[in-house]
């Protein structure tokens, strides 16, 4: 073993019960560090770092059937591992007669099936004998599955992982190709889920297709059934106007706030118009206020003016707790006294449940009020409530254990 392996591999490896989740966290943390000596040695030695990186994902796999992640730190460290193998491959020069055979191994005949290796990443050791080799081997396995189910079907293969990984690799090799047909193809395939016209917009932009990719981000936003779907789409169709089509983004951002009127497209609004703002932002004052969340949010979080946040929540009927407690810490900077009143309203209706969460809440919250009105013509008032509340609730020993320990009178 070299030094770099010997460094390496234990903080790889683990003999230890990782179904525990703070073991498997705490190994996952370990392997990281492991990564970080293999890409600090990337440069120097990529020969030796890919050679101790494959040893390393064998392992790793191995390891992870076997653990707890669901903090999903170690899979994080095997995607780091799988990045590196790929990447260090053609300066290595890796062998094309190792290399595919390893490819094809690590997709189809292991245990571990969490993760996939890209041929598109790899292109570089493979080079053309090599792709064409790997394309056969996909051929060769893809005939040995026989009939493909139907893909109402598929789940219920026996051979579903093998089907599901032979179509990831259609795609990436449509990407390969740059052929702008097959990628729509093997991605949208019928177009009924916005997701997968995402998935060829992306693909497009990728072989930098960028007109291609904004139309199909187009469709995807438009799609009939596309729900949240097609606002992660809205999402990825402003950065790609950002980037290719600026002068588009404004009149998107419009659109998509008036299909999905929010705080956030709101907010994408207001960026993207700039010094025009001024012009907009009644309109969309106005369009929000159906939301009273919705409206407070972008007044309190984007906008940062608390004074129109609390004339909002007011005239709104704002009754979300939560959202009053972010507005109370800022409009205590404008006028403390203010929130004397809805303090207390959140307070009681904290306390109303019988629940030491809610008894802690409450508690921290009565010890804030006391120090808003400190030395103020309010404080024996707010006193008086606690006291009140103290005897409402004597019966709850935890409540006033939590009043006793806020400090509260």
């Amino acid at each position: 073993m070299s030094d770099l392996s010997d460094a390496v591999l234990p903080l790889i490896r683990s003999r230890g019960d990782l179904h525990r989740w703070s073991a498997a966290n705490a190994h996952g943390a370990q392997m990281h560090q492991g990564v970080d000596l293999l890409e600090a040695a990337e440069t120097d030695d990529p020969a030796e770092v890919f050679a101790v990186t494959q040893r390393a994902i064998k392992s790793a796999t191995t390891l992870i059937m076997r653990a707890d992640d669901s903090s999903g730190i170690i899979g994080s460290a095997v995607q780091r591992l799988l990045a590196l193998h790929a990447r260090t491959a053609a300066p290595a020069g890796a062998p094309v007669f190792k290399l595919v055979p390893w490819l094809m191994k690590f997709q189809f005949e292991q245990e571990c099936d969490f993760f996939h290796v890209d041929p598109v990443a790899y292109a570089p050791a493979l080079g053309d004998t090599g792709m064409v080799a790997y394309r056969r081997a996909l051929a060769e396995r893809r005939a040995l599955l026989g009939p493909e189910p139907a893909e109402e079907d598929s789940w219920q293969s026996p051979a579903s992982h093998d089907w599901f990984t032979i179509h990831y690799n259609d795609q990436r090799l449509a990407v390969f190709d740059r052929d702008v047909e097959a990628i729509i193809r093997t991605h949208a395939r019928d177009e009924r889920v916005a997701a997968w016209v995402e998935d060829a917009a992306q693909a497009l932009e990728e072989i930098e297709e960028y007109d291609l990719a904004i139309e199909w981000t187009e469709r995807a936003v438009r799609h009939p059934n596309g729900g949240h779907q097609s606002i992660t789409a809205a999402r990825y169709l402003g950065e790609l106007l950002k980037k290719h089509r600026p002068d588009a983004l404004l009149a998107a951002r419009l659109d998509i706030f008036d299909r999905w009127p929010s705080a956030t497209h709101a907010n994408e609004v207001r960026e993207a118009a700039g010094s025009g703002w001024a012009d907009l932002s009644e309109m969309v004052l106005s369009r929000l206020q159906a939301n009273p969340r919705q409206a407070v949010s972008f007044a309190l979080l984007c906008l940062k003016e608390p004074q129109l946040a609390w004339t909002l929540a007011y005239d709104l009927g704002l009754d979300d707790a939560s959202l009053w407690s972010e507005l109370l810490k800022a409009y205590e900077k404008v006028d403390p006294l203010a929130t004397v009143q809805k303090h207390t309203e959140l307070a009681i209706g904290e306390l109303a449940v019988a629940d030491a969460r809610n008894y802690r809440a409450g508690a921290r919250r009565l010890a804030r009020l006391r120090k808003l009105v400190a030395g103020t013509s309010r404080a024996v008032e707010v006193d008086d409530l606690i006291a009140t509340l103290r005897d409402e609730h004597r019966r709850r020993p935890r409540l006033q254990q939590e009043f006793t320990k806020a400090g509260l009178p």
